[in-house]
């Protein structure tokens, strides 16, 4: 189920990517000093040990990019983010300063590709590599791959990749600055919407097939808006329309449509949830919100903060009348 839920509908990518709960200071590395060298950073492999700053930075990772580019770097090559426009996300166009990065494959890495490139790190904090994969690329350069999550879950939080990236790049206290910011945004929104504290929200997937997928607490698209304070039901997983009674929630977060998308479903308009306009629609897969969801980066999650927040404080205030605004772009 994992892999179903990487890739969504229209074949578009959909990252289970990291959201903002976590405390942890991240994974292992070297001694802490800013730009010392060597470095060691742990991954779900084991640990490699990066002998001297990195100069030429390859990202195989779903979204490593937006990690180099908040530090302050531009990678030579990077992995392809598909289903979306990725080079025109907005919330990176001023750090790419109008640069083109080559592509080292989409859904799966070409070896070659990242061996021409002459990298001397490659990250893929979040690549879902299979081992020989791991393997081929740790032989073209120091290789950080797939992070274990600290809190047990599938995949790693935010603040872990940052952590590991930073470090793998000498700079950390350019991470753990950012991570202070990035954090900070979010104590904002819930400070300026303390509604949100405690209510349950379905964050739920429209699949193909038109059926529904609430994400679980875990899954970190759903931890952006826990992070937000909004509780995750009981039930989770695949809804089809018999029971579309676990979407009807004190809110419901809709990823993959719009309002104008689920209009005609009688079942899905009567449920008290969307009938009181309790309900926010990020927007079809390969627009930008449920993109800058998947991200979930420290670039793309403060970007979100601001285009989703109006929506959710005006679903969440409880007052029939209110008119709930469409996600901003």
């Amino acid at each position: 189920m994992r892999v179903a839920l990487v890739l969504t509908t229209a074949a578009a990518l959909i990252l289970t990517a990291c959201g903002t709960s976590d405390d942890s200071t991240g994974p292992e590395s070297g001694d802490g000093a800013e730009g010392a060298f060597p470095v060691e950073v742990t991954d779900k492999y084991g640990t490699v040990t990066i002998e001297e700053q990195p100069e030429r930075i390859v990202t195989v990772g779903f979204n490593d990019q937006d990690f180099v580019l908040a530090l302050g770097r531009i990678p030579v090559g990077t992995r392809e983010y598909m289903g979306f426009d990725y080079r025109n996300r907005p919330w990176a166009q001023e750090q790419l300063d109008g640069q083109e990065i080559p592509e080292v494959g989409g859904l799966e890495v070409n070896a070659e590709q990242v061996a021409a490139l002459g990298p001397d790190l490659i990250l893929g904090t979040y690549s879902v590599l299979e081992p020989d994969q791991y393997d081929t690329l740790s032989q073209i350069a120091p290789m950080v791959g797939d992070l274990e999550a600290g809190d047990g879950t599938s995949t790693p939080s935010w603040q872990e990749q940052l952590a590991a990236i930073g470090d793998a790049m000498g700079a950390r206290a350019e991470a753990e600055q950012l991570r202070a910011d990035v954090e900070q945004d979010f104590r904002d929104a819930v400070e300026a919407n303390p509604q949100f504290e405690g209510r349950t929200a379905a964050v739920a997937l429209h699949m193909d097939d038109g059926s529904f997928y609430i994400l679980e607490a875990g899954d970190p698209r759903n931890r952006f808006f826990s992070d937000l304070g909004f509780a995750t039901p009981a039930v989770t997983g695949e809804v089809g329309p018999e029971r579309y009674d676990l979407l009807d929630q004190e809110n419901l977060i809709v990823v993959g449509a719009t309002a104008e998308t689920l209009a005609d479903d009688e079942l899905f308009q009567s449920l008290d949830v969307v009938s009181s306009d309790r309900t926010v629609y990020l927007g079809e897969f390969g627009t930008t919100a449920p993109a800058a969801l998947g991200f979930a980066s420290p670039l793309s999650l403060p970007y979100l903060i601001g285009a989703a927040l109006p929506s959710l404080a005006a679903a969440s205030d409880d007052d029939p009348a209110t008119v709930v605004p469409a996600v901003e772009e």
